[in-house]
């Protein structure tokens, strides 16, 4: 769209400025990702980009949709020339929204992503901002700014992870079942564990924490020690054909394997384990201890990289600080999932809008019996990955149509609506981040 204006009585023709753009991403190749065709990212980005050539023995770990400094995303159009996202965001700040531009002092304020993971990511939690910014003063080098991390995943494929504290009562019976954990957990801490069920909420994570900090501050010598002895012994039961889901005798042998002789192993029998079906989604707060183990999803945050490690990783460890933040508040698996809300307008449409400013999630699904979709204009800057489907978006601010097909990222300035037209009769599948500040 070209607008015209007068000046010294000459008349200029220039092009209005463009508010809606495909993107060419980051990929992240971290040892922990699936390898090749295996991995979502993969896929997506060899759906994406017909010159994109995927190697089938490197890993293809997060697709990084947004602005941070180290996956700031590339904007295809030619009649933006050469212009990263968050380049172009610093010179055009009316398309975050005002509200967004004033919350979040003209920044992009989340981090949209997808991830494949093939090996266990560490035992690890996210500081409040207020950590943050100590933790950031004392070893920029370890965290590297002052903004928290909460973050939510949501299931592409079938998805594993460990999310916050077990029910205190799964964790009394784990001790009880795995003589290694209650060793390296200390008679006391045990004991206290089992003393504190109903004695209330501020017993209970007094015990908790006391049975963490005891585990993870083992000696390395014991810690492999007693891995040793239970990987030999689940190993004898699985090998006389016992199941021993009873004590995650499956998942032990996994992470004992990914991370021989890792504490890390052990914090299975004290966090929830979640395995989502493609579209739940669990929220990690600040405080609350996680882990991701495997399959694909998608992942949105604030714009951070601040995490705090205790195990399952080669990466920082720095278990006095992640041991004295933690929210020790046990909750049942179920407790952790993060259920979106229907739209009452739009049937295709759930929303997963997690207690934060700094982002919001939206999952459409078209059936393909639909001829086309209308994504409503937001006040908020917001992006749009196409997981299925193969359509063209169109808006009053663009000349031609945009072809978008699987893998395909868009960014939609705030207040900007585009009709999605489908092309081939397949049903769609689209995530959408974004604010929704009231």
């Amino acid at each position: 769209m070209y607008v015209r204006c007068e000046k010294a009585g000459l008349r200029v023709t220039r092009m209005a400025a463009q508010r809606v753009f495909p993107l060419s991403c980051v990929v992240q190749q971290y040892a922990w990702g699936k390898l090749g065709s295996n991995s979502e990212v993969a896929l997506l980005l060899a759906s994406s980009d017909p010159l994109a050539r995927i190697s089938e023995d490197k890993p293809y770990a997060e697709l990084w949709m947004g602005t941070h400094p180290r996956g700031d995303a590339k904007i295809l159009d030619n009649r933006i020339s050469q212009k990263t996202l968050g380049q172009w965001i610093a010179e055009n700040q009316d398309c975050l929204g005002s509200k967004v531009k004033d919350t979040f002092k003209g920044q992009l304020p989340f981090l949209f992503k997808v991830l494949s993971v093939k090996t266990a990511l560490s035992i690890q939690a996210h500081p409040d901002k207020e950590r943050a910014e100590k933790l950031h003063l004392q070893a920029p080098e370890h965290y590297p700014d002052t903004n928290h991390k909460p973050e939510m995943a949501i299931a592409l494929t079938s998805f594993q992870g460990l999310c916050g504290f077990r029910p205190v009562e799964e964790i009394v019976t784990f001790l009880k079942k795995v003589p290694e954990f209650q060793f390296l957990v200390g008679d006391h801490a045990a004991i206290q564990l089992k003393q504190s069920l109903g004695l209330g909420d501020q017993a209970v994570a007094s015990a908790l924490c006391t049975c963490f900090s005891h585990l993870m501050r083992s000696e390395k010598k014991v810690v492999v020690e007693q891995l040793n002895l239970l990987v030999k012994r689940i190993s004898q039961q699985v090998a006389a054909g016992n199941n021993m889901a009873d004590v995650c005798g499956e998942l032990l042998l996994e992470l004992h394997q990914q991370y021989p002789g890792d504490i890390g192993c052990f914090a299975i029998y004290l966090l929830n384990l979640l395995t989502l079906k493609p579209g739940e989604a669990m929220f990690l707060e600040a405080n609350v201890p996680h882990a991701y183990l495997k399959g694909d999803c998608v992942e949105c945050m604030a714009c951070s990289d601040n995490t705090v490690r205790a195990g399952l990783t080669p990466k920082f460890i720095d278990v006095p600080t992640l041991c004295e933040m933690l929210n020790y508040t046990p909750t049942s698996s179920k407790d952790r999932l993060f259920p979106p809300t229907r739209s009452p307008e739009d049937p295709c449409l759930s929303i997963y809008a997690p207690p934060v400013p700094d982002f919001a999630v939206m999952r459409m699904e078209v059936p393909g019996s639909a001829t086309e979709y209308k994504v409503l204009a937001l006040d908020s800057a917001s992006i749009l990955l196409m997981v299925q489907g193969t359509v063209t978006a169109s808006t009053p601010t663009v000349q031609a149509p945009i072809p978008l097909q699987r893998g395909g990222v868009l960014f939609i300035g705030a207040n900007e609506s585009i009709v999605l037209k489908l092309t081939v009769p397949q049903d769609l599948l689209m995530f959408r981040a974004c604010c929704l500040l009231q």
